[in-house]
């Protein structure tokens, strides 16, 4: 697995590797604006997170997530600081992010 000091390494770094879209979490979906996609949880796996911790700042605290499809060839990433998904997701999306998180 590869590993990152910072969200912009990690992010830069994975966009070569093919995750060039940029996905945001939609409740109970994934979407990406880049080329009108919506993915439900059955849809994606998570196949790398990168968890990054502010030094002196909890608000520096951010997850990066690789995203691939399960059909087709879509790979992308979700950035998101930590908890700020917590109140606007649905229970499937919420355990699919959480389970991933603390592997």
């Amino acid at each position: 697995m590869h590993q990152y000091d910072t969200v912009v390494a990690a992010l830069n770094d994975l966009k070569k590797r093919g995750f060039t879209l940029d996905f945001n979490i939609a409740f109970d979906k994934l979407t990406c604006m880049q080329n009108d996609t919506c993915l439900n949880p059955a849809q994606f796996e998570i196949t790398e997170v990168h968890r990054f911790e502010g030094d002196t700042n909890p608000s520096d605290e951010e997850v990066v997530y690789a995203v691939e499809a399960k059909e087709g060839d879509l790979k992308g990433v979700i950035h998101s600081a930590f908890g700020t998904y917590a109140d606007s997701v649905s229970t499937e999306m919420l355990r699919k992010l959480s389970m991933n998180t603390n592997q």
